[in-house]
């Protein structure tokens, strides 16, 4: 199986970003919807999990799959082509860039924090932004 992890790279926000100013993801209809499991397991657990990690966690809970099944449901998972970080709408709608350091782990920073800017010039790591909602 193909590593999907980002190492010593940096997320920052999409380009056509909404907010100057990071929000909390919202449930919806009292649902935790994919950006507020995603915000969760990131905030409660910073450098703890990676790229892949979240991913498949929070396909396993919103599918309500059995711990007992995970690791054949993340083989399965993986063995098709998965969207990463950069397209979640922590960094395209809700302002929140994504460290990724040397083992992959992860932590979120919100655009408007100093941490946020140290990573943006921090030239010993990868940038990439985070998707753009629109085409344009």
């Amino acid at each position: 199986m193909k590593d999907m992890n980002y190492y010593e790279t940096f997320i920052a926000v999409a380009e056509d970003c909404s907010v100057k100013v990071a929000e909390f993801p919202k449930t919806k209809n009292g649902a935790k919807t994919v950006p507020v499991l995603q915000y969760e397991m990131i905030t409660n657990h910073p450098y703890q999990y990676t790229q892949e990690d979240v991913m498949f966690e929070v396909f396993a809970q919103r599918n309500d799959i059995p711990v007992e099944q995970r690791s054949l449901e993340r083989t399965k998972f993986f063995s098709k082509g998965q969207p990463c970080l950069r397209t979640s709408s922590l960094g395209k709608r809700y302002g929140w860039g994504i460290h990724h350091n040397s083992q992959g782990k992860v932590a979120i920073y919100a655009v408007e924090s100093e941490e946020y800017k140290d990573f943006l010039n921090d030239s010993s790591l990868k940038h990439v932004k985070a998707m753009r909602s629109s085409r344009q």
